[in-house]
C-alpha cells in the first residue's frame, strides 16, 4: 500500500487524479494523507476527505510514499515542517519508496535525503536548493535513484505509469 501525501489546500488536483487513475487501474492500494484537520482542497477546487492523519503513519504499513506537487507546499511552508520532514527521514531510512512530483522536491531536500542522488530540479531555485542539501539537479523529466524516483509533472499521466512499471506494479 502506498501512501499519498497531499498539502491541506492547493495541491495539484490534476496529478493527485492522474495518481488515483493508475493505482486504481492497477490495482495498487494507497490511502491519502495530509496535515489538514478536515477535507483537502486542491488547486482547482476538487476535494478529497483524507484516509489518514499524517501525524498517525506507522511506516511498516506502506510500502512507499508520494508526494503531490502544488502551491500548498510553498503556503504551508511544509519544507520546514519537522513531523513530514522526519516521516520521509524515516521513509528513506526503511528503504521504502519515495516518489515527488514538481515542487515536492523539495521536501526531499530539506529532508536530506537526496544527498549523491539525481533528482528533477529544472527551476533555478530548486536547482540550488538540491545543490545545497547534495543532491544532483537533473533537468530530465524522470529521474529515479535508489528509492527516490522524482518527476516534473510535464506529462503526468505517463510519468505516473513509468514509476508503476519500475517499482514492477505493471
Amino acid at each position: 500500500m502506498f501512501l499519498v501525501f497531499v498539502a491541506p489546500q492547493n495541491f495539484k488536483d490534476e496529478n493527485l487524479a492522474a495518481v488515483k487513475l493508475f493505482f486504481e487501474r492497477w490495482n495498487v492500494d494507497y490511502k491519502i494523507a495530509s496535515y489538514a484537520k478536515g477535507e483537502c482542497r486542491g488547486y482547482h477546487g476538487a476535494v478529497y476527505k483524507q484516509d489518514v492523519n499524517a501525524n498517525k503513519i506507522a511506516i511498516n504499513d506502506y510500502e512507499g510514499i508520494v508526494l503531490v506537487d502544488g502551491s500548498g507546499i510553498e503556503e504551508y511552508k511544509l519544507y520546514e515542517y519537522r513531523p513530514l520532514l522526519d516521516l520521509l527521514m524515516q521513509f528513506n531510512n526503511y528503504n521504502k519508496n519515495i516518489i515527488a512530483i514538481g515542487n515536492a522536491v523539495k521536501l526531499l531536500a530539506r529532508a536530506n535525503i537526496i544527498m549523491n542522488k539525481k533528482v528533477v530540479a529544472k527551476e533555478e531555485e530548486l536547482r540550488r536548493l538540491v545543490s545545497l542539501f547534495h543532491g544532483i539537479p537533473s533537468t530530465a523529466h524522470m529521474e529515479t535513484a535508489s528509492n527516490i524516483i522524482t518527476m516534473d509533472g510535464s506529462n503526468i499521466n505517463e510519468q505516473i505509469n513509468e514509476t508503476l512499471k519500475i517499482l514492477g506494479k505493471i
